[in-house]
This record gives C-alpha cells, sequence and structure tokens, in this order.
C-alpha cells in the first residue's frame, strides 16, 4: 500500500470504516461478498455506503470487483501510522 499522496487532507473516519478498508484491502473481494458482508439495514451502519460515498472504495468489471481507491489507500496506511501526540 502507498502512503498519502503529497498534499493531499486526509479527513478521519471512524472505527468501522478502517477495519472495511482493510477487510477489502486484506484479499479479492466482490460486490456480492460486501453486500453478504457488510450490507446493513441500520443508518448507523452505513460503512458501505459511506466509503463509496467518499470515495475510499470502486467496483467494476464483470465480476464488480471491490477495490479501494488511492484515497481509500491512503487512509487505511494513515490510520495505521501511530499517533505521535497521543499519550
Amino acid at each position: 500500500m502507498g502512503g498519502p499522496v503529497s498534499g493531499e487532507v486526509l479527513s478521519p473516519v471512524s472505527l468501522l470504516t478502517v477495519q472495511f478498508l482493510a477487510w477489502i484491502a486484506a484479499a479479492p473481494r466482490t460486490h456480492a461478498d460486501v453486500m453478504d458482508a457488510w450490507r446493513s439495514t441500520c443508518p448507523r451502519q452505513s460503512v458501505w455506503e459511506d466509503s463509496v460515498i467518499d470515495g475510499l472504495v470502486t467496483f467494476a468489471g464483470e465480476t464488480k470487483s471491490v477495490m479501494l481507491t488511492a484515497h481509500g489507500k491512503a487512509v487505511l496506511h494513515a490510520s495505521a501510522q501511530p499517533d505521535i501526540g497521543r499519550r
């Protein structure tokens, strides 16, 4: 995974979103896989929809493979960095 694009400002994301991005990054996933594992009717648990709207993931092709965008990779990379100022 690459780091953030130079000059890119990353908005904070929820821990659930970070877990979703890590799950996508861990193995090839299809749209059906995502819907089976992450679909929710609860408006507070809209991680799939929020990730698409925020441009963190994309899906395409005949198999509708779900992949992290460059922005999604940057967010996931940034979430793995230790917060030096936190104690």
